[in-house]
């Protein structure tokens, strides 16, 4: 894990789109993505870019809803992708009935409310930190977690 956060500033919604669109290239089957902030930060926006370009490059188009009520989206593609909202669950073991410990394993999983896993959350995922800047508008999002990954998003957007 790494100690230090590495951020970007996401001056507007097409740019968290922009961000979804390279982290979704970059992604293999086991990676999981913890998505951090609070309701407005942008989780749903960045998910929802990424699944759409991932489906988009397989020739795929869906519609990608939130998965607040539905607790868990899935999306087929070249490797499964499994988008989850846990912000209603109320204790890690209902994470059992979700199916997510065996996903964490198999596809691609984007995790808002990453509090929720408890002493479930897998040692190797990459969390997302999003947060709005004062002026409401902007966001800023601080990659922390898995050091391998984050070193290489940073690398493609900066480059």
């Amino acid at each position: 894990m790494q100690s230090r956060a590495l951020c970007l500033n996401l001056p507007d919604p097409d740019a968290t789109s922009r961000l979804g669109a390279v982290v979704s290239e970059m992604l293999g089957c086991g990676d999981v993505l913890l998505l951090e902030g609070q309701i407005g930060a942008g989780k749903t926006h960045f998910a929802r870019a990424l699944i759409q370009h991932r489906l988009a490059a397989q020739g795929l188009h869906e519609d990608v809803p939130s998965p607040t009520f539905t607790l868990v989206q899935t999306y087929e593609a070249d490797c499964e992708i499994w988008h989850a909202d846990l912000y209603r669950l109320t204790h890690p073991d209902e994470l059992f009935e979700l199916g997510l410990e065996a996903a964490f394993e198999s596809a691609i999983c984007l995790i808002e409310w990453p509090d929720r896993l408890g002493s479930n959350t897998p040692e190797n995922a990459l969390k997302l930190s999003f947060d709005l800047t004062d002026d409401g508008h902007a966001r800023r999002v601080c990659l922390s977690g898995n050091t391998d990954l984050a070193a290489r998003i940073m690398e493609r957007w900066n480059g």
